[in-house]
Order: C-alpha cells, then sequence, then structure tokens
C-alpha cells in the first residue's frame, strides 16, 4: 500500500467501493427504472473484468479492502463467476458483497460461491407476488424466492432488501419481520430515495424508518437496538426482544449517515462517482484505454474522493436530482 489514502476534506477514510458491471436488468423496478424502451450502455463502453481488476489493484494500494458488485442486475453479465475469482485473488481483498434481484440466482448460486463470494444483498420489495409484480413490473415473483433458496443452500451470508414506499408497501412490513425471524436472514428495509428514472420521487412518498420499527413492534414484538460493530455501516441493526429476527435500517432520507460515508462507486462505464447523489464523475475508462498509468488511476481516484461534499442535501432546496438513475449508478 502506498502512503497515500483516499480521505476526504472532512476526513473521511474511503476503503469499500462499489463496482457496476452492468445497467442492464432483467426486472423493472419503477424506484429505478422506466418500464419499456430502456437505453442501455453501448457493451464497448462497459469496463472489461480485466479493466476493473486494474482499478481494484489500484484502489488496493489507497486502501480499498472492501467491493460489492452492482448493477442493473450483475448476473446478466456474463461469467461473473470469473470476476468475483479475479478479484478475491487480489491480496489486500478482504471482503466481497453482491447485490442481485436473485432472479437468476438459482443457476449461479454455486459457481459464485466457488468462485470465492460469501455474501449477498437479495433486493426484494414484496413477499407477496402481485404486488412484487407491482413494484418490478415483471411475473418472476418464484425464480426469485428459489433463488433465495438456493443461496441458503449454497452458504451464502444473505440480508434482503426491501425499498420502503409509503401507500404501497406498508402491507409488506409485518411479512418481512416474520420471513427474518423464520429464515435468519436480515431484512434490511431501506428508505425510497430520489434515483428513479422517471423522476417521480417526494419525500412523502418516503416510509421513514421510525414509522417501520414501530409497526414491526406493534405486529410482531418488540425490538432491540444492536451495537454497531462498524460505525461507518449504513444500516442500524436491531433484533426481536427474544434473540429472534435482524432488521436493518437504512434512513437515507430521514437520517442521513453522510458523515460517516466510507464509500464511492464505478460505474459500469468507467466512471468514478465520490457519492451515490453525485453530479460530477471522473473518467477513469479514458486511462484504461489510452496508456494512462497505474499512478494516473490512483490520481483520478485521490482527486475524485477529495472533492467529496459534506452531505447528499436531499433534505434542503440545494438538492438536485442526478441525471443518472439509479440503474446506470450501480446501487
Amino acid at each position: 500500500m502506498s502512503d497515500a489514502q483516499l480521505i476526504d476534506s472532512f476526513g473521511r477514510v474511503h476503503n469499500n467501493l462499489r463496482i457496476s458491471v452492468t445497467d442492464r436488468c432483467n426486472i423493472r423496478c419503477f424506484y429505478c427504472m422506466p418500464s419499456e424502451d430502456v437505453v442501455f450502455m453501448d457493451r464497448a463502453k462497459l469496463l472489461t473484468f480485466e479493466e476493473i481488476e486494474r482499478v481494484v489493484r489500484v484502489g488496493v494500494s489507497l486502501g480499498i479492502d472492501k467491493l460489492r458488485l452492482t448493477g442493473g442486475e450483475p448476473l446478466v453479465r456474463k461469467d461473473l463467476h470469473v470476476l468475483i475469482r479475479k478479484l478475491a485473488a487480489i491480496d489486500g481483498i478482504k471482503d466481497i458483497g453482491l447485490t442481485t434481484n436473485g432472479v437468476l440466482l438459482a443457476d449461479q448460486a454455486k459457481a459464485l460461491r466457488d468462485a470465492g463470494l460469501e455474501r449477498l444483498n437479495i433486493s426484494l420489495d414484496a413477499l407477496n407476488a402481485e404486488k412484487f409484480k407491482q413494484i418490478t413490473r415483471r411475473d418472476v415473483f418464484d425464480s426469485v424466492i428459489t433463488g433465495v433458496n438456493a443461496a441458503r443452500e449454497a452458504g451464502f451470508r444473505i440480508k434482503v432488501n426491501a425499498v420502503a414506499v409509503r401507500g404501497l408497501t406498508e402491507d409488506q412490513v409485518v411479512p418481512f419481520g416474520e420471513f427474518a425471524r423464520e429464515t435468519g436472514a436480515e431484512v434490511r428495509f431501506i428508505e425510497f430515495m430520489p434515483l428513479d428514472a422517471d423522476a417521480a420521487w417526494q419525500k412523502d412518498k418516503v416510509l421513514f424508518g421510525s414509522e417501520i420499527l414501530r409497526m414491526l413492534e406493534e405486529g410482531i414484538r418488540p425490538l432491540r437496538a444492536l451495537e454497531r460493530t462498524d460505525t461507518r455501516a449504513p444500516a442500524n441493526e436491531f433484533e426481536f426482544d427474544d434473540g429472534v429476527g435482524r432488521i436493518g435500517i437504512i434512513a437515507s432520507v430521514s437520517q442521513p449517515f453522510c458523515m460517516s460515508c466510507n464509500r464511492f462507486r464505478l460505474t459500469a462505464d468507467g466512471r468514478l462517482r465520490n457519492c451515490l447523489f453525485s453530479l460530477e464523475e471522473t473518467d477513469v475508462r479514458r486511462l484504461l484505454r489510452e496508456e494512462g498509468s497505474d499512478k494516473d488511476i490512483a490520481q483520478a481516484m485521490l482527486e475524485s474522493i477529495a472533492a467529496k461534499k459534506e452531505g447528499h442535501e436531499i433534505n434542503t432546496a440545494r438538492f438536485i436530482q442526478p441525471d443518472r438513475p439509479m440503474y446506470s449508478i450501480g446501487g
């Protein structure tokens, strides 16, 4: 590791890189993508596995030790297990996770596990097939449940992510609490964020974390807060008072955690973003493909992090929604 570190002007140290491997997806969640006629990136613009590996190796020299692969839906990228194996072999990488919608997971779970992947975040916004179809605009609920079961059988550590939307998902909160108790998977509720492709987000559509906790306690039993083992992690964690069932709350809107953020992103087309809501990007694909040195790539990372703002400003009049929706940035 070099002496340089990815530290911004507020003293936040960045060790966590989220890597989007594609903007393509096989479902169409309204909070992320248009329902039809989506224009995807030209495949030639996507970083190759070798280019991603090189960026990660440079990042490790600056202190990166944690990775998460995202999309779009990362499992639509052919031979993703090959990339997992490459990244898992890099000295200095301590943890690799992957976020998936689970549709293709049943067929790939074993290969991913064998390649060195240990953790999965599975996006599942409803436990009711009709409500799931309303959110995703695709009829694939059974495939996702099959994928979740296959991942459990393969030995993955699993967290289930559910986006919480007022007027839509309140009736799913208690069933998800029961799901956490029955399966042992941690269920994490994520407040609806302004990254939808249709730019229809409004704050009054956000189902707040505090409300979710109250619903779970009224519908199941009391919860107790757990001590945070990593103060930079985005979720506040709870368990039911009988010790059965773990719940996470990611209150990005009502309780922003920007000042403990240790994450930045590499988009599928090779842009660095120092915040999910950033309005600026740094082009590293050009460096990769025009004979830029590892030192040049490292400098681009350092400058991107140095320019990071204090917070996302969702709750202020200064907030501007990024041009890129979630599927194009990487979750």
